[in-house]
């Protein structure tokens, strides 16, 4: 992860992780893992953003938060690489615990 490079008037240079961003070539970053879902989010959120964007639901300007099943999308998308199945309410489920089958599946208050 340390190369020196040394030029003939004896002066140097010490490159880090060949050059690269310093937090991710040296693994003191963040995972892949956690690259994967944070531009699964932001992809979700720009394809949200312009889907509705006449729609008068967003207003320029203003910041939002992730809407839950946007959220619970992003999570979906990344259990296979976790090695976990998710499972689906049948509608006797969802009927009982009062959410709807495809969700949102917590409250926007709830925080992951």
């Amino acid at each position: 992860q340390v190369d020196r490079f040394v030029f003939e008037t004896g002066n140097g240079v010490i490159v880090l992780a060949e050059g690269r961003l310093l937090n991710l070539g040296c693994a003191t970053g963040h995972p892949s893992f956690v690259m994967s879902c944070s531009f699964t989010n932001q992809a979700l959120a720009q394809i949200e953003l312009w889907t509705e964007r006449n729609s008068g639901k967003y207003e320029t300007g203003r910041v939002y938060v992730l809407p839950k099943t946007l959220d619970e999308k992003v999570a979906r998308l990344h259990l296979k690489s976790l090695g976990a199945k998710l499972t689906v309410l049948s509608p006797e489920q969802s009927e009982y615990v009062g959410i709807p089958i495809d969700g949102p599946y917590k409250p926007d208050t709830y925080r992951y």
